[in-house]
């Protein structure tokens, strides 16, 4: 049976898709139309594909340093931080929040869709 993960941005946009063990959670997103930004192009050099793991977080693997040092650059950090560019799922189920940070990335780099954003 394949794992899903359900992404919900912060406009309150849920979009489920199935978990591809072998991409990263922003290749997901991207591959899927999730608006998961990404400033630096999903390297770990910044924190815009900030996201936090709701359900399912059990099953990823351990932060690497390196995450950890990127996400100490981003907005309203909590234990269930990470980055989407580092994390590939596992075989269970997962619940994604996108940051406020990254969709507005995601805006940024889709100058075409900003008429889009809801007002703040």
């Amino acid at each position: 049976m394949t794992a899903h993960i359900t992404f919900k941005d912060p406009e309150g946009t849920e979009t489920v898709v199935a978990a591809d063990p072998a991409k990263t959670l922003l290749e997901i997103a991207e591959d899927n139309g999730v608006k998961l930004g990404s400033a630096c192009g999903g390297v770990c050099a910044c924190s815009s594909c900030h996201v936090y793991i709701r359900a399912g977080g059990d099953s990823l693997p351990e932060m690497t340093e390196e995450e950890e040092d990127r996400l100490d650059m981003g907005f309203e950090v909590k234990p269930s931080s990470r980055l989407g560019c580092q994390v590939k799922p596992a075989d269970e189920d997962l619940r994604v929040d996108i940051s406020h940070e990254s969709i507005e990335t995601w805006y940024n780099e889709n100058p075409d869709r900003r008429h889009e954003q809801p007002p703040k």
